[in-house]
Protein backbone atom coordinates (compact mmCIF):
# COMPACT_ATOMS: atom_id res chain seq x y z
CA UNK A 1 0.00 0.00 0.00
CA UNK A 2 2.87 2.38 0.76
CA UNK A 3 4.31 1.64 -2.68
CA UNK A 4 0.99 2.59 -4.31
CA UNK A 5 0.91 5.89 -2.42
CA UNK A 6 4.50 6.70 -3.41
CA UNK A 7 3.75 5.84 -7.04
CA UNK A 8 0.65 8.05 -7.02
CA UNK A 9 2.62 10.95 -5.53
CA UNK A 10 5.42 10.52 -8.07
CA UNK A 11 2.91 10.56 -10.96
CA UNK A 12 1.38 13.92 -9.94
CA UNK A 13 2.71 17.04 -11.62
CA UNK A 14 4.79 19.26 -9.33
CA UNK A 15 2.94 21.93 -7.39
CA UNK A 16 3.26 25.55 -8.56
CA UNK A 17 5.60 26.59 -5.74
CA UNK A 18 7.88 23.66 -6.59
CA UNK A 19 7.87 24.62 -10.28
CA UNK A 20 8.75 28.23 -9.39
CA UNK A 21 11.59 27.10 -7.09
CA UNK A 22 12.97 24.81 -9.81
CA UNK A 23 12.61 27.58 -12.40
CA UNK A 24 14.70 29.98 -10.32
CA UNK A 25 17.62 27.59 -10.68
CA UNK A 26 17.64 27.67 -14.49
CA UNK A 27 19.81 30.30 -16.20
CA UNK A 28 17.52 30.35 -19.25
CA UNK A 29 14.71 31.74 -17.09
CA UNK A 30 16.92 34.58 -15.86
CA UNK A 31 17.82 35.44 -19.48
CA UNK A 32 14.11 35.49 -20.32
CA UNK A 33 13.48 37.75 -17.34
CA UNK A 34 16.12 40.21 -18.60
CA UNK A 35 14.58 40.15 -22.10
CA UNK A 36 11.10 40.54 -20.62
CA UNK A 37 12.29 43.57 -18.67
CA UNK A 38 13.92 45.07 -21.80
CA UNK A 39 10.66 44.66 -23.71
CA UNK A 40 8.83 45.98 -20.70
CA UNK A 41 11.13 49.00 -20.61
CA UNK A 42 10.11 49.92 -24.16
CA UNK A 43 6.44 49.44 -23.22
CA UNK A 44 7.08 51.41 -20.03
CA UNK A 45 8.38 54.39 -22.03
CA UNK A 46 5.41 54.20 -24.41
CA UNK A 47 3.03 53.85 -21.46
CA UNK A 48 4.44 56.78 -19.48
CA UNK A 49 4.69 59.04 -22.55
CA UNK A 50 1.06 58.41 -23.52
CA UNK A 51 -0.11 58.63 -19.92
CA UNK A 52 1.68 61.97 -19.41
CA UNK A 53 0.29 63.34 -22.66
CA UNK A 54 -3.25 62.22 -21.78
CA UNK A 55 -3.11 63.67 -18.25
CA UNK A 56 -1.14 66.87 -18.85
CA UNK A 57 -2.29 67.86 -22.35
CA UNK A 58 -5.59 66.02 -22.67
CA UNK A 59 -6.70 66.68 -19.10
CA UNK A 60 -7.97 63.11 -18.72
CA UNK A 61 -8.57 61.43 -15.37
CA UNK A 62 -5.55 59.32 -14.35
CA UNK A 63 -7.42 56.00 -14.62
CA UNK A 64 -8.69 56.78 -18.13
CA UNK A 65 -5.19 57.88 -19.15
CA UNK A 66 -3.74 54.67 -17.65
CA UNK A 67 -6.23 52.57 -19.63
CA UNK A 68 -5.35 54.28 -22.92
CA UNK A 69 -1.63 53.97 -22.25
CA UNK A 70 -2.06 50.29 -21.38
CA UNK A 71 -3.99 49.56 -24.58
CA UNK A 72 -1.17 50.89 -26.76
CA UNK A 73 1.74 49.44 -24.77
CA UNK A 74 0.24 45.94 -24.48
CA UNK A 75 0.31 45.44 -28.27
CA UNK A 76 3.97 46.42 -28.49
CA UNK A 77 4.84 44.16 -25.59
CA UNK A 78 2.97 41.13 -26.97
CA UNK A 79 4.76 41.24 -30.31
CA UNK A 80 8.22 41.63 -28.80
CA UNK A 81 7.65 39.02 -26.07
CA UNK A 82 6.23 36.48 -28.48
CA UNK A 83 9.06 36.77 -30.99
CA UNK A 84 12.08 37.66 -28.88
CA UNK A 85 11.64 36.99 -25.16
CA UNK A 86 9.89 33.64 -25.22
CA UNK A 87 10.58 32.68 -28.87
CA UNK A 88 7.06 31.28 -29.00
CA UNK A 89 6.60 31.65 -32.74
CA UNK A 90 5.52 28.02 -33.06
CA UNK A 91 2.29 28.32 -31.08
CA UNK A 92 -0.94 29.83 -32.36
CA UNK A 93 -0.64 33.62 -32.14
CA UNK A 94 -4.32 34.21 -31.44
CA UNK A 95 -4.30 31.78 -28.52
CA UNK A 96 -1.12 33.35 -27.11
CA UNK A 97 -2.52 36.86 -27.64
CA UNK A 98 -5.69 36.01 -25.70
CA UNK A 99 -3.68 34.60 -22.81
CA UNK A 100 -1.18 37.48 -22.91
CA UNK A 101 -4.02 39.97 -22.86
CA UNK A 102 -5.70 38.18 -19.93
CA UNK A 103 -2.48 38.21 -17.91
CA UNK A 104 -1.82 41.82 -18.90
CA UNK A 105 -5.33 42.89 -17.87
CA UNK A 106 -4.81 41.20 -14.50
CA UNK A 107 -1.51 43.04 -14.02
CA UNK A 108 -3.14 46.26 -15.27
CA UNK A 109 -5.97 45.97 -12.73
CA UNK A 110 -3.40 45.52 -9.97
CA UNK A 111 -1.45 48.54 -11.27
CA UNK A 112 -4.62 50.65 -11.62
CA UNK A 113 -5.65 49.87 -8.04
CA UNK A 114 -2.19 50.84 -6.83
CA UNK A 115 -2.28 54.01 -9.00
CA UNK A 116 -5.60 55.01 -7.45
CA UNK A 117 -4.26 54.36 -3.95
CA UNK A 118 -1.10 56.38 -4.59
CA UNK A 119 -2.95 59.33 -6.14
CA UNK A 120 -6.19 59.49 -4.18
CA UNK A 121 -5.14 58.22 -0.77
CA UNK A 122 -1.46 59.14 -0.53
CA UNK A 123 -1.56 62.33 -2.63
CA UNK A 124 1.26 61.35 -5.01
CA UNK A 125 1.37 63.14 -8.36
CA UNK A 126 -0.10 61.14 -11.26
CA UNK A 127 3.01 60.52 -13.37
CA UNK A 128 5.27 59.23 -10.56
CA UNK A 129 2.34 57.15 -9.25
CA UNK A 130 1.88 55.59 -12.70
CA UNK A 131 5.60 54.87 -12.92
CA UNK A 132 5.54 53.09 -9.56
CA UNK A 133 2.36 51.12 -10.25
CA UNK A 134 3.57 49.77 -13.60
CA UNK A 135 6.88 48.64 -12.07
CA UNK A 136 5.07 46.99 -9.15
CA UNK A 137 2.92 44.93 -11.55
CA UNK A 138 5.90 43.65 -13.59
CA UNK A 139 6.64 40.47 -11.57
CA UNK A 140 2.99 39.40 -11.76
CA UNK A 141 3.03 40.02 -15.51
CA UNK A 142 6.26 38.04 -16.06
CA UNK A 143 5.23 34.99 -14.07
CA UNK A 144 1.80 34.85 -15.71
CA UNK A 145 3.21 35.15 -19.21
CA UNK A 146 6.10 32.77 -18.62
CA UNK A 147 3.97 30.05 -17.05
CA UNK A 148 0.76 30.45 -19.06
CA UNK A 149 0.75 32.73 -22.13
CA UNK A 150 3.93 31.48 -23.75
CA UNK A 151 4.34 28.11 -22.03
CA UNK A 152 5.75 25.66 -24.52
CA UNK A 153 4.39 22.18 -24.78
Amino acid sequence: MADETEAALAARPPRPHTRVRQGLRRQHNWVQLVKFCAVGASGYVVNLALFTLAVKVGGLHHLIAATLAFAVAVTNNFLWNRHWTFAAREGPAGFQAARFFAVSVGAFLFAAALLELLVSELGLSEVPAQAISVVAATPLNFVGNKMWSFALG
